[in-house]
């Protein structure tokens, strides 16, 4: 469980500390680095989810935030000795770097309104350090699930 927390807590820290970076260091629409198709820039809050869904929605997005941060902090505390095959390494790495996501995007939703994003490669939606953590997060969930799900059959 202890990766779990670890990598939760590292995700939070480096996600404010970057974004508390951007907006201190940078306005609006303003870019520290350019090249090619790669910047960092600072972008208006995203009241949205991923890829511009449900603009201005940071309310509602907000708690399904909370409800998902709930749901694996319930898991991690109470029900993850139902589900052996999940106790392991890469497990609990993945699903601290999933929570640790939704609560570093969950602070900015509560204290500004929307997200910090800052991150730009090419014609993909901006994005930041919390929003990368989740994506790993779930990549390599799904790979651990489907590791376990191989080793099942045999």
């Amino acid at each position: 469980m202890c990766p779990f927390f670890l990598a939760a807590s590292g995700v939070v820290v480096a996600d404010q500390l970057t974004k508390l970076w951007i907006r201190s260091s940078l306005l609006e629409g303003q870019s520290l680095f350019e090249a090619g198709i790669f910047s960092i820039t600072r972008f208006s809050p995203n009241t949205g989810a991923a890829f511009g869904l449900f603009p201005d929605q940071s309310f509602a997005l907000a708690i399904v935030a909370i409800v998902g941060a709930a749901l694996l902090l319930a898991y991690a505390l109470v029900i993850h000795h139902r589900f052996s095959p999940l106790d392991n390494l890469l497990s609990w790495t993945t699903l601290g770097l999933i929570l640790g996501g939704i609560v570093g995007n969950l602070i900015d939703r509560l204290r500004f309104g929307g997200v910090t994003d800052f991150i730009s490669i090419g014609w993909w939606p901006a994005f930041n350090i919390a929003d990368s953590a989740i994506v790993v997060g779930v990549i390599l969930f799904a790979y651990s699930l489907l590791r376990w799900g191989k080793t099942e059959k045999h």
